[in-house]
Protein backbone atom coordinates (compact mmCIF):
# COMPACT_ATOMS: atom_id res chain seq x y z
CA UNK A 1 0.00 0.00 0.00
CA UNK A 2 1.08 3.31 -0.85
CA UNK A 3 0.76 6.56 1.84
CA UNK A 4 1.36 9.79 0.23
CA UNK A 5 -0.67 13.43 0.08
CA UNK A 6 0.61 13.90 -3.32
CA UNK A 7 -1.16 11.41 -6.15
CA UNK A 8 2.33 12.17 -8.22
CA UNK A 9 4.65 10.58 -5.76
CA UNK A 10 2.26 7.49 -5.17
CA UNK A 11 2.24 7.49 -9.10
CA UNK A 12 5.42 7.35 -9.59
CA UNK A 13 5.93 4.77 -7.01
CA UNK A 14 3.28 2.46 -8.73
CA UNK A 15 4.87 2.89 -12.08
CA UNK A 16 8.49 1.86 -10.24
CA UNK A 17 6.71 -1.04 -8.36
CA UNK A 18 4.63 -2.26 -11.57
CA UNK A 19 7.18 -3.67 -13.20
CA UNK A 20 8.00 -6.38 -10.40
CA UNK A 21 5.69 -9.39 -11.13
CA UNK A 22 5.88 -10.27 -7.52
CA UNK A 23 4.77 -7.10 -6.01
CA UNK A 24 0.97 -5.64 -6.22
CA UNK A 25 -0.47 -2.48 -5.14
CA UNK A 26 -3.51 -2.74 -3.54
CA UNK A 27 -3.88 0.37 -2.11
CA UNK A 28 -3.39 3.93 -2.48
CA UNK A 29 -3.98 6.62 0.82
CA UNK A 30 -3.38 10.30 1.35
CA UNK A 31 -3.00 10.99 4.95
CA UNK A 32 -2.73 8.36 7.60
CA UNK A 33 -6.13 8.47 8.91
CA UNK A 34 -7.25 6.93 5.56
CA UNK A 35 -4.10 4.71 5.42
CA UNK A 36 -5.12 2.63 9.04
CA UNK A 37 -8.75 2.27 7.13
CA UNK A 38 -7.60 0.64 4.12
CA UNK A 39 -5.33 -1.07 5.75
CA UNK A 40 -8.26 -3.25 7.66
CA UNK A 41 -9.55 -3.58 4.51
CA UNK A 42 -7.10 -4.60 2.13
CA UNK A 43 -4.28 -6.11 4.91
CA UNK A 44 -0.86 -5.56 2.87
CA UNK A 45 2.14 -6.84 3.31
CA UNK A 46 4.25 -3.67 3.17
CA UNK A 47 2.89 -0.19 3.78
CA UNK A 48 5.27 2.80 1.86
CA UNK A 49 4.64 6.00 4.46
CA UNK A 50 4.74 9.13 3.60
CA UNK A 51 5.80 10.65 7.50
CA UNK A 52 4.68 14.59 6.26
CA UNK A 53 0.91 14.67 5.94
CA UNK A 54 -2.02 16.88 6.77
CA UNK A 55 -4.48 15.18 9.11
CA UNK A 56 -3.09 12.39 10.46
CA UNK A 57 0.35 11.88 9.98
CA UNK A 58 2.76 9.13 8.79
CA UNK A 59 3.83 8.56 12.58
CA UNK A 60 0.86 7.87 13.89
CA UNK A 61 -0.60 6.01 11.21
CA UNK A 62 2.75 4.05 11.71
CA UNK A 63 2.60 3.72 15.82
CA UNK A 64 -1.58 2.57 15.07
CA UNK A 65 -0.91 0.07 12.52
CA UNK A 66 2.49 -1.83 14.04
CA UNK A 67 0.64 -1.99 17.62
CA UNK A 68 -2.29 -4.10 15.91
CA UNK A 69 -2.23 -7.96 15.72
CA UNK A 70 -1.17 -9.33 12.27
CA UNK A 71 0.73 -6.16 11.35
CA UNK A 72 2.09 -4.93 7.66
CA UNK A 73 5.90 -3.69 7.85
CA UNK A 74 5.59 -0.22 7.19
CA UNK A 75 8.91 1.28 5.38
CA UNK A 76 8.72 5.34 6.08
CA UNK A 77 9.31 7.56 3.02
CA UNK A 78 11.87 10.70 3.75
CA UNK A 79 13.63 13.08 1.59
CA UNK A 80 16.54 13.17 3.87
CA UNK A 81 18.19 10.42 5.98
CA UNK A 82 18.55 12.37 9.62
CA UNK A 83 15.11 13.33 10.79
CA UNK A 84 13.68 12.61 14.01
CA UNK A 85 10.85 11.89 12.81
CA UNK A 86 12.00 8.32 11.18
CA UNK A 87 13.65 7.65 14.85
CA UNK A 88 10.47 8.16 16.31
CA UNK A 89 9.06 5.71 13.23
CA UNK A 90 11.96 3.33 13.85
CA UNK A 91 10.78 3.20 17.48
CA UNK A 92 7.75 2.42 16.94
CA UNK A 93 8.36 -0.75 14.79
CA UNK A 94 8.85 0.81 11.10
CA UNK A 95 11.30 -2.04 9.41
CA UNK A 96 13.24 1.02 8.25
CA UNK A 97 13.15 3.92 5.54
CA UNK A 98 13.99 5.01 2.01
CA UNK A 99 14.64 8.04 0.54
CA UNK A 100 11.94 9.56 -1.92
CA UNK A 101 14.37 9.41 -4.55
CA UNK A 102 15.33 5.78 -4.48
CA UNK A 103 16.21 4.40 -7.52
CA UNK A 104 13.51 1.99 -8.94
CA UNK A 105 15.91 -1.17 -8.78
CA UNK A 106 16.52 -0.46 -5.20
CA UNK A 107 12.82 0.36 -4.21
CA UNK A 108 11.63 -3.12 -5.17
CA UNK A 109 14.53 -4.89 -3.39
CA UNK A 110 13.32 -2.76 -0.23
CA UNK A 111 9.75 -3.94 -0.56
CA UNK A 112 10.84 -7.33 -0.64
CA UNK A 113 13.21 -7.71 2.08
CA UNK A 114 10.52 -5.50 4.63
CA UNK A 115 7.86 -8.27 3.01
CA UNK A 116 10.67 -10.86 4.75
CA UNK A 117 10.75 -9.29 7.92
CA UNK A 118 14.11 -8.07 6.69
CA UNK A 119 15.31 -3.96 7.77
CA UNK A 120 15.53 -1.57 5.00
CA UNK A 121 18.43 0.42 5.83
CA UNK A 122 22.31 -0.16 5.75
CA UNK A 123 24.18 -0.58 8.68
CA UNK A 124 26.00 2.86 8.11
CA UNK A 125 23.04 4.94 7.44
CA UNK A 126 20.91 3.42 10.96
CA UNK A 127 24.24 4.15 12.78
CA UNK A 128 24.27 7.88 11.07
CA UNK A 129 21.13 8.80 12.01
CA UNK A 130 21.00 7.50 15.36
CA UNK A 131 23.80 9.37 16.16
CA UNK A 132 22.53 12.21 14.51
CA UNK A 133 19.32 12.75 16.18
CA UNK A 134 19.54 10.69 19.38
CA UNK A 135 20.94 13.52 21.84
CA UNK A 136 18.19 15.66 23.03
CA UNK A 137 17.42 13.96 26.17
CA UNK A 138 20.39 11.29 26.48
CA UNK A 139 20.96 10.55 30.24
CA UNK A 140 17.39 9.85 30.71
CA UNK A 141 16.74 7.63 28.08
CA UNK A 142 20.18 5.88 28.56
CA UNK A 143 19.45 4.87 32.06
CA UNK A 144 15.78 3.57 30.92
CA UNK A 145 17.65 1.42 28.15
CA UNK A 146 19.70 0.16 30.73
CA UNK A 147 16.93 -0.99 33.10
CA UNK A 148 15.75 -2.63 29.91
CA UNK A 149 18.63 -4.23 29.16
CA UNK A 150 18.96 -5.65 32.72
CA UNK A 151 16.56 -8.57 31.40
CA UNK A 152 18.96 -10.26 29.06
CA UNK A 153 21.26 -12.98 29.76
CA UNK A 154 25.04 -12.23 29.13
CA UNK A 155 25.04 -13.62 25.88
CA UNK A 156 22.10 -11.80 24.62
CA UNK A 157 23.77 -8.29 25.55
CA UNK A 158 26.56 -9.03 23.79
CA UNK A 159 24.55 -10.05 20.73
CA UNK A 160 22.48 -7.03 21.31
CA UNK A 161 25.40 -4.67 21.23
CA UNK A 162 26.98 -6.50 17.76
CA UNK A 163 23.32 -5.83 16.32
CA UNK A 164 23.94 -2.00 17.09
CA UNK A 165 27.21 -2.10 15.41
CA UNK A 166 25.34 -3.18 12.46
CA UNK A 167 26.25 -6.51 12.38
CA UNK A 168 24.43 -9.66 10.80
CA UNK A 169 23.73 -12.85 12.68
CA UNK A 170 26.46 -14.50 9.70
CA UNK A 171 29.19 -11.79 11.21
CA UNK A 172 28.10 -12.32 15.34
CA UNK A 173 28.28 -16.11 14.93
CA UNK A 174 31.87 -15.46 13.31
CA UNK A 175 33.41 -13.15 15.72
CA UNK A 176 32.05 -14.58 18.56
CA UNK A 177 32.67 -18.57 17.62
CA UNK A 178 28.94 -19.54 17.90
CA UNK A 179 27.06 -21.37 15.47
CA UNK A 180 24.42 -19.33 13.29
CA UNK A 181 21.03 -21.16 14.75
CA UNK A 182 22.29 -20.13 17.94
CA UNK A 183 22.77 -16.72 16.86
CA UNK A 184 19.29 -16.89 15.85
CA UNK A 185 17.76 -18.21 18.74
CA UNK A 186 19.39 -15.35 20.82
CA UNK A 187 17.94 -12.96 18.34
CA UNK A 188 15.19 -14.24 19.31
CA UNK A 189 15.65 -14.25 23.01
CA UNK A 190 16.20 -10.69 22.94
CA UNK A 191 13.22 -9.48 20.74
CA UNK A 192 10.86 -11.56 23.14
CA UNK A 193 12.38 -10.47 26.20
CA UNK A 194 12.57 -6.27 25.52
CA UNK A 195 9.15 -6.76 23.41
CA UNK A 196 10.62 -5.45 20.27
CA UNK A 197 9.35 -6.81 17.08
CA UNK A 198 12.85 -6.13 14.98
CA UNK A 199 16.60 -5.46 15.03
CA UNK A 200 16.62 -2.11 13.87
CA UNK A 201 14.49 -1.34 17.48
CA UNK A 202 17.34 -3.11 19.12
CA UNK A 203 20.13 -1.35 17.63
CA UNK A 204 18.55 1.62 18.70
CA UNK A 205 18.15 0.53 22.74
CA UNK A 206 21.70 -0.75 22.41
CA UNK A 207 22.17 2.53 21.23
CA UNK A 208 21.01 4.85 23.75
CA UNK A 209 22.42 2.08 26.33
CA UNK A 210 25.59 2.74 25.38
CA UNK A 211 26.06 -0.27 25.17
CA UNK A 212 29.20 -1.87 22.63
CA UNK A 213 30.30 -4.48 21.33
CA UNK A 214 33.26 -4.39 24.22
CA UNK A 215 30.63 -4.34 26.70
Amino acid sequence: MLVDDDPVVRFGLRMMLSGAPDLSVVAEAGDGAEAVALARRHRPDVVLMDIRMPGTDGLTATESLRSRPGAPQVVVLTTFDADAHVLRALRAGAAGFLLKDTPPDELVVAVRHAAQGRPVLSPGVTRRLIDRVAEAGQDDRKAEARRRLDVLADRERVVAAEIGAGRTNAEIAARHHLGLTTVKTHVSAILTKLDLNNRVQVALLAHEAGLTTDD
